[in-house]
């Protein structure tokens, strides 16, 4: 099996790359959940706040500050816009939470994965130097990530 090379992300950049990083161990933590046959509305739960402390200011700040550098029509923009759409209705559907769930770790994994590996690439191509700097700025990594109260994964 052939070893991909790390991915060098731009500094400015980094703090949103250690973002996906916490969504891939939050579609992790589903995965243990489920495997555990824990209750779905524990797991719902923590989706609520996940979704709440990082998902959702986490957008926020890709979709003002980094995908603008793009354009709104890029191929590749409009996909992450679609996405991160797709992702916002997983979290709030309370109908079938289970399969709701279900769909969510994959798609929020998925959908890291493309961004880090295609869309952040391309991003950091084309972005200037007074566009990373205001990146930069505007987007500091928080002190400490506030832990989940209920290790349901553990």
């Amino acid at each position: 099996m052939k070893k991909s090379k790390p991915i060098k992300r731009h500094q400015a950049l980094q703090p949103l790359s250690r973002q996906h990083h916490f969504g891939l161990l939050f579609s992790w933590k589903l995965r243990k959940g489920f495997s555990k046959n824990i209750a779905i509305e524990r797991l719902q739960e923590y989706a609520i706040w996940f979704f709440k402390q990082e998902i959702k200011p986490h957008f926020l700040a890709e979709e003002q500050y980094i995908f603008p550098i793009l354009n709104e029509e890029n191929e590749l923009v409009v996909r992450a816009l679609r996405e991160h759409r797709r992702i916002e209705r997983l979290f709030s559907d309370t109908e079938n939470p289970e399969k709701s769930l279900s769909l969510l770790e994959e798609e929020l994994d998925a959908h890291i994965r493309f961004e880090e590996r295609i869309l952040f690439n391309k991003i950091q191509k084309v972005a200037t130097e007074v566009q990373l700097k205001k990146i930069a700025e505007i987007h500091a990594e928080p002190e400490k990530h506030a832990e989940y109260h209920d290790a349901f994964w553990e």
